[in-house]
């Protein structure tokens, strides 16, 4: 027995030393960056402390510790199956024994436990070292990002001269003059006998680019407007999506001249490195312009049927003037904002040049704003049966009218005051907004006719819910440049994305966008397989058997339920979700389902036990509560009954479970049918029986087992009472039977002189004297009714 033992504690060793060695060679590298990250922090921690640097250096800085950062999220999970492994073997091993007088733990089991929690204390330590560090650069990095928040703000909120003051303009117009030298001047070897000799090298390829871009300038958009028409015939037949593929030529074929043109232009070598830069800048601004120009072109498109804001053509008209304006403004602005710098520019002459075109662009946004602002989708002949509800829509686009409007009565407001960045970090986001919702619009009406055309529905599709689908993606697709157009940096949307992607926490478990992905798709996949094997049962497994089709569908609808709870269970599981964590949860709402769903819980558990014990099966003509029907769909809340009548009686499944049932069809269609005669007295009685007999035994429908009775049950008030007792195949159709039964009983008696009497009732006047004559008139007194003689 010691022998064993001995042999146990010599693979415990081999086992112990063979997992150190393993834990530290895959800690070794983890080490090692925490030595390099130490002198990073500390050197990030005194910057911060100092706060000193510029932005580019903070930006690098905080790039370096946001990767260090992600290194350490992911190390926190390093061995973590290796980690609850151990936790697992050691629990195993049952508690320690910690009772006085106790007797000590065998010596094969405490070395084990030894062992095991040696080797997790190892493997806890660079994990326990990595949290600690992650915390650390999270911290750092709010700091570096408020800095940088901070700095923002004071430069938003800094005071510069304003341009009002006649003693600044001199000096901007010498800058801007300056500016311009600056780049024309750039090329000192321009006009020399090398420059001329490089340029006849060229000239063929400048010759041809230059061509190529007039030609593409002058006949590009009228060649698109010809490609437009010629398949203006599409549109009809729904492949609207050509339509807006061939009007994107309008657009592409003049930016590509320009470009062309430009290239053209640099090929000779005339400008310099600036020059160049500058006229690329120019090539890419006239592209932005003929975009801009291209969504306006479909949102205030004239035809009615393909405009996404429809206007009045004089206010059409208006609107694309001054988009045109504003779009010429912000690329004059753009222009003078990237020439000034290089003439070394005193600190008023950017507002003082600026703001002349700030003045331009904003009356042409007062008026677009204006246009915006008195946009009525309602019809110029009003139905007034039919109340007009103004649409969100509606309400988006005067809001973006009045906004509008406020921005361009604030922002010379601002630049007057001195408020130049403030006012450029108002009127430029704002307009840049009007530009990105825009191409939302144009692109959900693409798509929208995308989806026309491959369904077949052609314009149809726009009315539908796909095209809201579609928008609201491309509307979360456009926040993150509607962010940084309002100031938010790249840093500011990464860090955004990495809180995204670590998720929240629900007690100790953490919850991802990859673990609600992940619990998504098996879910889904699990929901589909039961559907599948549903419809497996139901077409070909179920119809081969002798189960009635109450039980088919019960034993249908139970696969469902318990297939749609195991893709449940395996979707969490799958995902790593701990159901532990979430019991408080489950506890909670199990009390508000106790006080506030017990009549729904109530329902459900009757229905199960409705598919379970099936006492109704759909088809069954059943009374309950005073309803009766046929059974028409049995739920796990509810069983929706199809009354005589043709109305859907929706019956609660604890009233079928807890109340009285009347099952006319369960199991069989047998039913009885009475049907109650009346003869008159004095008529043969036994005749009646034979007769009535007779005529019951004829119906087809009626058993002869038992047999059919007739029954001479009373001697009525007005009648001798017979009644007709018989059963029929086919409950179903009591009704129909019972019809021709009267039928021929109608007959049978006429044509025997059996009378079949009505009620008699005889009147007793109780007090008869008060009928007495009314006393005659007086002679000579008119009474108005006599004539008076």
């Amino acid at each position: 027995m010691r022998f064993m033992k001995r042999i146990a504690l010599v693979l415990l060793t081999i086992l112990h030393v063979s997992s150190t060695a393993a834990i530290a060679q895959s800690s070794e590298g983890l080490l090692t960056d925490i030595e390099r990250w130490t002198e990073l922090a500390e050197r990030a921690e005194n910057i911060v402390d100092r706060g000193r640097g510029d932005d580019r250096t903070f930006d690098i800085l905080r790039g370096n510790i946001a990767r260090y950062r992600a290194e350490f999220e992911a190390a926190r999970d390093l061995n973590s199956d290796r980690i609850a492994a151990l936790r697992e073997q050691i629990t195993a091993l049952g508690p320690l024994p910690t009772a006085e007088g106790a007797p000590p733990e065998p010596e094969d089991v405490a070395a084990q436990r030894a062992a095991l929690t040696e080797q997790l204390n190892q493997l806890l330590v660079p994990v326990q070292r990595a949290e600690a560090e992650f915390v650390r650069a999270n911290a750092l990095i709010a700091q570096i990002d408020q800095i940088i928040r901070d700095r923002r703000t004071q430069r938003l909120l800094t005071v510069s001269p304003t341009p009002l003051n006649p003693t600044y303009w001199p000096t901007a117009a010498a800058d801007l003059t300056r500016a311009v030298a600056e780049v024309w001047f750039e090329n000192p070897v321009r006009g020399s006998q090398r420059s001329i000799t490089e340029l006849r090298e060229t000239l063929p390829i400048v010759l041809l680019l230059a061509l190529v871009g007039l030609v593409l300038i002058a006949r590009g958009r009228r060649w698109a407007l010809a490609v437009v028409c010629g398949l203006r015939g599409l549109q009809s037949q729904g492949f609207g999506l050509w339509h807006f593929l061939a009007s994107l030529l309008r657009m592409v074929l003049p930016f590509g001249g320009i470009m062309a043109l430009t290239y053209a232009v640099i090929l000779t070598d005339f400008f310099g490195t600036q020059g160049n830069a500058l006229l690329l800048q120019v090539a890419y601004l006239s592209g932005a312009m003929l975009g801009v120009r291209w969504v306006s072109e479909h949102v205030f498109a004239a035809d009615e049927a393909d405009a996404l804001i429809r206007l009045p053509e004089e206010k059409r008209i208006a609107a694309l003037l001054q988009i045109g304006i504003i779009t010429t403004m912000v690329v004059a602005a753009s222009l003078i904002a990237s020439l000034l710098p290089l003439g070394a520019p005193a600190a008023a002459s950017e507002a003082v040049l600026m703001f002349p075109i700030f003045l331009v662009l904003c009356i042409a946004l007062f008026r677009f704003g204006r246009i915006l602002r008195g946009f009525d989708p309602r019809p110029e002949t009003p139905d007034d049966s039919v109340e007009f509800r103004p649409s969100t829509f509606r309400r988006i686009v005067r809001a973006a009218g009045l906004g509008a409007i406020l921005v361009a009565l604030a922002s010379p407001i601002l630049v007057a005051a001195g408020y130049y960045n403030a006012a450029q970090s108002l009127l430029a986001p704002y307009t840049m907004t009007l530009a990105i919702l825009g191409l939302v619009m144009t692109l959900q009406r693409i798509t929208a006719d995308l989806y026309g055309g491959i369904t077949g529905r052609g314009a149809q599709a726009r009315e539908t819910l796909m095209p809201v689908l579609f928008g609201i993606i491309l509307l979360l697709c456009s926040m993150p440049p509607l962010a940084l157009i309002w100031g938010a940096s790249p840093t500011d949307l990464t860090e955004l994305f990495a809180a995204f992607g670590r998720g929240f926490s629900v007690g100790e478990t953490r919850i991802s966008p990859t673990d609600f992905f992940a619990f998504a798709l098996i879910f889904v996949i699990g929901y589909t397989l039961t559907r599948l094997v549903q419809s497996a049962l139901r077409g070909n497994v179920l119809p081969k058997t002798k189960i009635d089709i109450g039980g088919q569908n019960a034993i249908v609808s139970g696969v469902g339920y318990i297939g749609i709870f195991l893709a449940a269970l395996a979707a969490i599981s799958g995902a790593g979700l701990d159901l532990s964590s979430i019991a408080i949860v489950a506890g909670a709402l199990s009390v508000g389902i106790g006080f506030g769903l017990q009549n729904i819980v109530s329902n459900f558990v009757s229905g199960i036990i409705l598919l379970i014990e099936r006492p109704i099966s759909e088809g069954d003509w059943i009374e309950v509560g005073g309803e009766m029907g046929y059974v028409r769909d049995i739920s796990v809340r509810s069983t929706r009954i199809e009354t005589f009548a043709r109305t859907d009686v929706i019956i609660p499944n604890a009233d079928l479970v807890s109340g009285a049932v009347t099952n006319y069809t369960r199991g069989n269609t047998v039913g009885r049918l009475i049907v109650p005669v009346g003869v008159a007295y004095g008529t043969d009685t036994r005749r009646v029986h034979v007769i009535l007999q007779e005529i019951v035994e004829a119906q087809p429908l009626v058993l002869a087992k038992p047999a059919p009775s007739v029954v001479f049950l009373n001697f009525g008030a007005d009648a001798l009472e017979f009644e007709i007792r018989c059963f029929l195949r086919d409950v179903n159709w009591v009704m129909s039977v019972k019809s021709e039964v009267n039928h021929l009983i109608a007959a049978r008696f006429a044509e025997e002189g059996i009378e079949i009497p009505f009620a008699q009732r005889d009147i007793w006047l109780r007090n008869p004297e008060a009928l007495k004559p009314e006393p005659t008139t007086p002679v000579g007194k008119f009474d108005g009714r006599s004539t008076p003689e």
